[in-house]
C-alpha cells in the first residue's frame, strides 16, 4: 500500500500547556496565511473557517493525561475531494520522562470512492512549529536546516544513528572533494531536503566528518557528494544490513534535483504512515465532534441550523469511515502479498541452504585434491575473482545495458527509474545478477549451446560464472493471471515486429527480483535466443496485478 499522506510525530521537553500555547500560536498564523479567519477557536467545537473550510477542535484531560486537537477541512469544490489537516498536542505519559508529543497529519480524501487520493506535500504549519518547539525523534533534534556534523561530532552521530527509540530516518549529505561546504549545502542540500521537514533528521557531514564517519560505520558509507538515507535499527556490525539504507548518488542529484529531492521524500513518507505510534498518542481518543450550540434566532431557526449541521458532521463521518475500511482492504492485501512473499523466500532459502552445503562439499574435495598434489598455496591461498561492479541506481542499470550485447530493454524506463524511489533492499543487485545471467543464457542459446529455458539453464551448472537462484525464476503465470484478459494484458509487451508481427507477446516468464512489500519488483523477458540472438526484457517494474491485487 502507497502512501500518500504526510505525518509528522515528534516530541518536546516543553511541558504540556507552554506546547499547546506554541502550536495554537502557530495555528493561528498559518490559518491567517490561508486567509481563513481563525477567531472563536478557544473553545471545543465547530468553526466555519469559510464556506468551504471548518475547523473542529476537542480537548481533554484527567487521569491518563490531557490532549489537545485541531482539525482543518477543506473542500473546495464537489469534485476537489476533502484536504483534512489534523494537529495534536499530547502530553506523556509517565515513561516519557516528561516529554510532550506533537503529531501533524495531512491527507486527501477522495470525491468518488474509486478515485486515488492525491499526494500530501509538507504543510507551511510543520515547518513553523519545528522552528518554534525544540522538536526531537529520540536523541536527535528534528529541523528545517540540516545540520553540519564536525569531525568530533562523529561519534555522537554514530550513537543517534544507533538508538533503539530512534523513528525517523537519518538523512545525511556529504560534500563533494574541492567543494565550499557552506556553498553546497545552501545551493543542493537543502532544495534536496526540502519534501523532508518533519519527516527525517538532517545531516551534512563537512569533509573531515566524512573520513571519520565512513571508517566508523565501514560497511554504511558515504560520500562522493552522495546522500545515504539510514532507517531505524541499524546494525553497524552486521554487513548485510547495509542494504537496508538506501544510497543516492551525486550523478543522481545532478541530473535533476527536484526529481531527487522527490525520490529521496518517498521512502520517509512511507514509514512515517506506517510505523506504529507512541503509546501516548495511540491512546487519544476518537474525535466525536458536536455543532455548537446556539442561543441566537427562533427555534426553528435554530432546529434547521442543527440539522444542517448535524448532516453534515454524518456525511464526514461516513467520508472517514469508507476512508478507513479501503485502508484495511489494502492492508489485507499486503498481508497476503506478504504471506505469498514469505513462502516464496522460504523455498529460496532452502535451494541456497542446498547450493550452499553443495558448494562446500566441493571446495573440500578440492582442497584435500590440491593436498595430495602437494599445491598447497593453490588450496588455501587467496582466490583473485573478478569483482562485479554493480549500478548505483536503476537509472544507472538501464544506462549500463549496452554492457550486455545480448539482452534487448523493450520496456518503460519511466518505471523502471521510479524503482529508485522505492528501492528498499538489495533489489538493484539482484536485478543486475538476473540480468548478467540472462545475457549468459542468451548467448549461449545463440550459439545453440543451451538445452532448455533459462530456469533449466539456472538449475545446471552451465550457469557458470554468472548463477542466478532458480526460485527467483518463474516460466508460466498462473493459470489465473493467464486466463484473465486485464491481467494477461498487462504482460502483453513489446518486442520488435522482427520477432512477433504484432509488436508484443505475451511475457509470463519474470524474475522475482525482490519482496516484502507491495512494490516486490518482477523482470519480465522473453527468449528469443535461437531466432534473433537476443533475450527481450520487456519490463522491470512493481509487481504486475495478480489475484491479490
Amino acid at each position: 500500500m502507497e502512501s500518500r499522506g504526510y505525518r509528522m510525530v515528534v516530541s518536546t521537553e516543553s511541558d504540556y500547556v507552554e506546547t499547546c500555547a506554541i502550536a495554537e500560536q502557530e495555528l493561528v498564523e498559518w490559518l491567517k496565511s490561508k486567509r481563513y479567519d481563525p477567531s472563536g477557536l478557544d473553545d471545543d467545537g465547530r468553526t466555519e473557517l469559510a464556506a468551504h473550510a471548518t475547523l473542529d477542535r476537542d480537548s481533554e484531560s484527567g487521569r491518563n493525561g490531557a490532549h489537545s486537537r485541531w482539525r482543518m477541512r477543506e473542500t473546495s469544490s464537489a469534485t476537489s475531494g476533502t484536504w483534512q489537516s489534523t494537529l495534536v498536542v499530547r502530553s506523556g505519559l509517565p515513561e516519557d520522562e516528561g516529554r510532550t508529543w506533537v503529531q501533524v497529519d495531512i491527507e486527501h480524501q477522495p470525491a468518488k470512492a474509486d478515485e486515488p487520493p492525491k499526494h500530501a506535500k509538507t504543510p507551511g504549519i510543520v515547518r513553523s512549529l519545528l522552528d518554534a518547539l525544540e522538536a526531537r525523534d529520540g536523541q536527535a533534534d528534528v529541523t528545517t536546516s540540516p545540520v553540519f556534523i564536525e569531525a568530533d561530532e562523529v561519534d555522537d552521530l554514530v550513537e543517534e544513528l544507533c538508538d533503539a527509540n530512534r523513528r525517523m530516518p537519518v538523512v545525511i549529505a556529504t560534500v563533494p572533494y574541492n567543494e565550499n561546504p557552506d556553498r553546497w549545502s545552501r545551493s543542493v542540500v537543502e532544495p534536496l531536503f526540502r519534501n523532508l521537514h518533519g519527516l527525517a533528521v538532517l545531516y551534512v557531514l563537512t569533509p573531515e566528518a566524512q573520513t571519520r564517519f565512513n571508517t566508523a560505520l565501514d560497511f554504511h558509507p558515504v560520500f562522493g557528494g552522495g546522500v545515504r538515507t539510514y532507517l531505524p535499527g541499524l546494525d553497524p556490525a552486521w554487513k548485510p544490513d547495509s542494504q537496508r539504507h538506501p544510497v543516492m548518488s551525486r550523478r543522481t542529484i545532478d541530473a535533476d534535483i527536484r526529481r531527487a529531492a522527490s525520490i529521496l521524500a518517498v521512502l520517509p513518507q512511507r514509514l512515517s504512515s506506517r510505523h506504529l505510534l507512541p503509546p501516548a498518542l495511540l491512546s487519544v481518543s476518537l474525535q466525536r465532534m458536536r455543532p455548537r450550540p446556539s442561543s441566537a434566532g427562533a427555534d426553528i431557526t435554530q432546529l434547521r441550523s442543527e440539522n444542517t449541521a448535524l448532516t453534515s458532521l454524518l456525511g464526514e463521518a461516513e467520508q472517514a469511515e469508507a476512508a478507513r475500511v479501503k485502508e484495511i482492504n489494502d492492508l489485507y492485501v499486503e498481508l497476503g502479498n506478504a504471506e505469498q512473499g514469505s513462502d516464496e523466500l522460504r523455498g529460496e532459502n532452502e535451494e541456497l541452504y542446498d547450493k550452499f552445503q553443495e558448494s562446500q562439499r566441493l571446495i573440500r574435495f578440492l582442497n584435500e585434491r590440491l593436498e595430495e598434489a602437494g599445491q598447497f598455496a593453490t588450496a588455501y591461498g587467496p582466490v583473485d575473482a573478478p569483482a562485479i561492479t554493480y549500478p548505483e541506481t536503476f537509472a544507472d542499470l538501464l544506462d549500463r545495458m549496452k554492457e550486455l550485447p545480448f539482452l534487448a530493454f523493450t520496456g518503460n524506463a519511466k518505471t523502471t527509474r521510479g524503482l529508485d524511489s522505492q528501492s528498499v533492499d538489495n533489489w538493484l543487485s539482484v536485478a543486475w545478477d538476473g540480468l548478467l545471467a540472462l545475457n549468459r543464457f542468451a548467448q549461449a542459446s545463440a550459439d545453440g549451446k543451451a538445452a532448455g529455458d533459462f530456469l533449466s539453464w539456472c538449475k545446471s551448472e552451465a550457469s557458470g560464472d554468472f548463477p542466478f537462484p532458480a526460485a527467483k525464476v518463474a516460466m508460466r503465470e498462473s493459470d489465473t493471471v493467464a486466463k484473465n484478459g486485464k491481467l494477461r494484458g498487462e504482460r502483453v509487451l513489446p518486442v520488435p515486429e522482427a520477432v512477433d508481427p504484432n509488436g508484443k507477446v505475451f511475457m509470463q516468464a519474470h524474475l522475482k527480483i525482490g519482496g516484502g512489500n507491495t512494490v516486490a519488483p518482477r523482470l519480465h523477458f522473453y527468449e528469443d535466443g535461437p531466432r534473433s540472438g537476443k533475450v527481450y526484457v520487456g519490463y522491470l517494474g512493481p509487481h504486475l496485478r495478480n489475484t491479490l491485487t
